[in-house]
């Protein structure tokens, strides 16, 4: 048997939550518990009887599904499963960092909130706590939302007969973001640097896709938002109760598009409770956001505008001026066709969602066919998580032996497990629900050769031009609908193989344009040595620079045939 295994309830693909159980020996530890329905923990087959828990009390239930609980923090899809996972397993320890025990109770605006029991037990930073004599946790700020932790848990095998030891090591990113937030500093990664634990579990929300810098992203929507309430229309702004919503209404009230300017912020019911949320747990939000506090209220505000008001619960439309545009934060629990329908039977709309993790913005929603239409809809890109780059960041530095990917899309999962850079360093996993995943440790890290896909095509050839006839199954890989996106691809000799590569949107256009401008000149643009924007002339000054595609050098060849 092998010393850690990693025991998955739900993978976080598509919309389901995040429930993992990792074994570190003898002991089981849960990560998370995103689960709308505890009925799987019961039925999984590796639940076992428990054992007894050293530091924070023996569990007093046989057949619990982990010997501790840890939560990484307080989004629903990570921690909407846990009240109930404590009613039905009242021994079971669960664990998280002080900021985000106190934002939980925001899951279960349903119930009142002297009904919620205080379950969760604080952990410090940055401090290993032990759990049992040979178990310690140590929790490190991850970004994202404040109170989320990186988590660090070490197990010292018992000595064996020839009286040698081994300490393990895994690391579970929980959400993490690399970059600085409205409202949370980013995951300070030279505190993790060099960690090198056995095993990795990271998200993989945006799969291998790249993002544009954050406060581009917040510019961009700031820009969308003035301009439909200079058009008259009022927005409609769906959003999870905790985070998004917050740090939203930080950039309406502080951006200068908006400084002064005549219009009011609704902000729901649950919304709201998320900020008071916040509120409660100001002394430990970063500096810079103290310091505001110290001038006017973090979120409710009747004297600086924009204002910002609760949502009255007894009226779709609080304002007697209805034909007033505003903006209204909304918990997005809700299908987007109840939202609507609440709220755009009157005056002018426009609905903007978040774009999907990993998705490009437009892809959720088909758009109103011109703006003079009542009701529009459109999506954005904030990034809460980091892209494949700041994912890759990450793994890099902590260096460890298994990659273990979790919460995303199938396909986006796919696409970082594909990735040279990481099939050849690593062992990488893509567990699903209920398959158990066993991470044996070698001393030393061997990776085997990553299955290379291998296609048969058929060629024919006419005066007309060359046919390349590839099979149905080609189309079937996570990395066609890339390769495929513009129907548009380079094809070049490497020696005496032909080679094919997908141009982008970006790529296509810009060569397009460039080939209008300077067909006819004496430029790179127009030498057959010019490729993917680097001179590959052995013979020029510039060889294997990245060159402007209007230079020129001594040896310039022509091309006689550029498309």
């Amino acid at each position: 048997m092998t010393e850690l295994e990693c025991l998955p309830y739900a993978v976080g693909h598509g919309g389901e939550g995040l429930c993992l159980v990792v074994r570190l020996g003898n002991h089981r530890v849960m990560l998370d518990c995103g689960l709308r329905n505890l009925s799987v923990l019961e039925d999984a087959p590796w639940v076992n009887p428990a054992t007894p828990s050293a530091r924070f009390g023996p569990p007093s239930r046989p057949k619990l599904p982990a010997d501790w609980a840890i939560c990484s923090h307080a989004h629903r899809d990570h921690a909407r499963g846990l009240l109930a996972l404590h009613d039905r397993f009242p021994g079971l320890p669960i664990l998280a960092s002080g900021e985000t025990a106190q934002l939980l109770p925001t899951n279960w605006l349903d119930r009142p909130l002297a009904s919620i029991p205080l379950f969760c037990q604080a952990l410090p930073w940055r401090s290993p706590v032990a759990l049992a004599d040979n178990l310690t946790v140590e929790l490190f700020p991850s970004g994202h939302l404040p109170g989320a932790a990186l988590t660090l848990l070490r197990y010292q095998r018992p000595s064996d007969r020839t009286g040698r030891s081994r300490e393990y090591s895994v690391v579970y990113s929980g959400d993490f973001f690399l970059s600085n937030g409205r409202l949370v500093e980013g995951m300070p990664l030279t505190e993790v640097r060099g960690l090198e634990p056995d095993v990795l579990i990271v998200e993989g929300s945006y799969g291998s896709a790249r993002r544009s810098r954050r406060r581009r992203q917040e510019n961009d929507l700031a820009d969308r938002v003035s301009q439909a309430l200079a058009q008259g229309r009022s927005v409609l702004l769906p959003v999870p109760l905790l985070g998004l919503g917050q740090e939203l209404l930080m950039l309406l009230r502080s951006h200068h598009y908006f400084t002064g300017r005549e219009f009011t912020i609704w902000v729901d019911r649950n919304v709201a409770a998320g900020c008071d949320a916040y509120l409660s747990i100001l002394d430990r939000l970063p500096d810079s956001v103290q310091n505001f506090a110290r001038h006017q209220n973090l979120f409710w505000d009747d004297r600086v505008r924009p204002l910002v008001r609760r949502l009255p619960e007894d009226r779709s439309l609080p304002l007697p001026e209805s034909t007033v545009p505003g903006l209204f934060l909304v918990d997005d629990d809700a299908p987007i066709g109840q939202l609507s329908d609440r709220f755009c039977q009157k005056g002018r709309w426009l609905v903007l969602l978040q774009a999907a993790a990993g998705g490009r913005p437009g892809d959720e929603l088909p758009r109103s066919a011109t703006e003079g239409d009542r009701l529009l809809h459109d999506t954005y890109e904030l990034s809460e998580h980091s892209d494949g780059l700041g994912t890759l960041q990450l793994i890099h530095n902590l260096r460890p032996q298994h990659v273990v990917l979790v919460h995303g899309g199938v396909d986006r999962l796919a696409e970082l497990a594909s990735l040279d850079e990481l099939n050849s360093r690593y062992q990488i996993h893509c567990p699903k629900a209920g398959a158990p995943l066993e991470l044996p440790i070698g001393e030393s890290f061997a990776q085997p050769a990553a299955p290379i896909e291998r296609y048969e095509a058929e060629l024919s050839s006419s005066d007309e031009g060359a046919t390349i006839h590839l099979p149905d199954a080609i189309a079937h890989s996570p990395r066609w609908k890339a390769f495929a996106e513009t129907g548009l691809v380079e094809v070049r000799w490497q020696g005496s193989d032909l080679v094919l590569r997908g141009l982008s949107p970006r790529e296509a256009l810009d060569r397009h344009n460039a080939w209008l401008d300077t067909a006819d000149l004496l430029c790179c643009q127009t030498c057959q040595f010019y490729r993917g924007q680097h001179c590959r002339n052995p013979a020029s000054p510039l060889a294997d620079r990245r060159v402007a595609p209007d230079g020129c050098c001594p040896v310039y060849a022509h091309n006689t045939d550029p498309a």
